[in-house]
């Protein structure tokens, strides 16, 4: 089996209208579907990050990763990530770059495991668990008046564990009084403070008995100043979600900056890296609990990857749905829980419908077809 194509497709599929409204919303409307087509049919399917700079991030797939590994056997996964590792390097290990390589990577995998009729969790050591618990990964709102409000709905959906994304205590105490003692409460303000701002405000975010404080310091790279908040507080410390490869999750751990490690499928180099995330982090004892606010085959690889590791508390979900399912076999959560996809691959196909209905593209940008 060789690769006979590998192309980006840019979509515009847009959040379904929710009460309270954010301004994160159309931001998230936005996905990058990788598709690599081999001479005997199959055709694999990733994700890649798309928040931002779309068009880069394809642009990075469609002319510098896929003559690469045209004529190539997908399923020599180790070897061909290796080898777009190398080729981008002199871009950064990080950032688009990254992006790019990860929803490739991804496609690999699905494809084969659709190769030998398998889901990618057999192919990563087994099944550790059919059924995952999932929390909300809430967007951002104005007041605290709208938190209250999208709280409620999560919790009307049967969610037990939710996360904000709020910078301030106020919405943080009515998200408690809200959610009661028994629900699982996150908070991850997205880099914004200090170290010195993010011990202050952290001391007053202890009494709400938050799981954990995600991303307070800014740059996320002070792994040191985050070492600081850590020993500071009594709220356990996520972080990663922004960084890529192994090796920078080693670095957070050599640091003593989290008690929580968050790799991205689509941000952190695929499902490979991811793996090696888990493993360094069983090694030092600390919780490894991917970010996966997606809605396609970046949603079902980290599926695949937490099926087939030990240990993983949650799952994080959107809240919400895309106006119209990107996948033609929906990934739905039901009772606070979701279940892992068992077809062969990733098993999460788009639906040709709607990659059809939804390209995204900018005045002047080259137009994709899905044939």
């Amino acid at each position: 089996m060789k690769i006979t194509d590998i192309r980006a497709l840019p979509l515009a599929v847009p959040l379904a209208k929710a009460t309270p409204p954010s301004a994160w919303a159309s931001g998230i409307g936005r996905q990058i579907l990788v598709r690599v087509t081999t001479d005997e049919g199959l055709v694999g399917w990733g994700e890649c990050f798309a928040y931002g700079a779309t068009l880069a991030v394809c642009n990075v797939v469609d002319e510098a990763l896929a003559p690469l590994l045209m004529g190539q056997d997908p399923s020599q996964i180790e070897s061909l990530v290796d080898r777009m590792h190398r080729a981008l390097m002199i871009w950064g290990r990080r950032g688009l770059a990254m992006m790019a390589v990860s929803g490739v990577e991804l496609a690999l995998w699905d494809l084969t495991g659709k190769a030998r009729g398998v889901p990618v969790f057999q192919l990563l050591g087994g099944l550790c668990r059919s059924r995952a618990r999932v929390y909300a990964s809430l967007l951002r709102y104005e007041n605290e008046t709208q938190v209250r409000q999208a709280l409620s709905a999560a919790l009307v959906l049967g969610f037990t564990a939710v996360k904000l994304h709020q910078v301030d205590v106020a919405s943080v105490a009515g998200a408690r009084e809200v959610a009661g003692p028994d629900v699982d409460l996150m908070l991850d303000t997205n880099c914004p403070w200090t170290v010195e701002e993010a011990i202050r405000i952290g001391r007053q975010l202890e009494r709400y008995d938050l799981r954990w404080l995600e991303e307070p310091v800014w740059p996320p790279e002070d792994y040191a100043g985050l070492a600081r908040v850590r020993a500071a507080l009594r709220v356990p410390i996520a972080s990663g979600e922004n960084e890529a490869t192994v090796f920078a999750f080693r670095e957070i751990i050599a640091a003593g900056a989290a008690d929580i490690v968050q790799p991205s499928v689509t941000k952190v180099g695929g499902i490979s890296e991811m793996k090696k995330i888990a493993t360094l982090a069983a090694a030092a004892n600390v919780t490894f609990v991917p970010h996966s606010f997606y809605f396609g085959p970046g949603l079902a690889a980290t599926l695949h990857v937490v099926a087939s590791t030990p240990g993983v508390p949650y799952v994080e979900m959107p809240p919400g749905h895309l106006v119209t399912s990107l996948l033609a076999e929906p990934i739905r959560c039901n009772g606070g829980a979701v279940t892992v996809p068992d077809r062969p691959g990733l098993g999460a196909d788009p639906d040709p419908d709607v990659v059809e209905r939804y390209p995204y593209a900018r005045e002047g940008a080259r137009p994709f077809y899905l044939t």
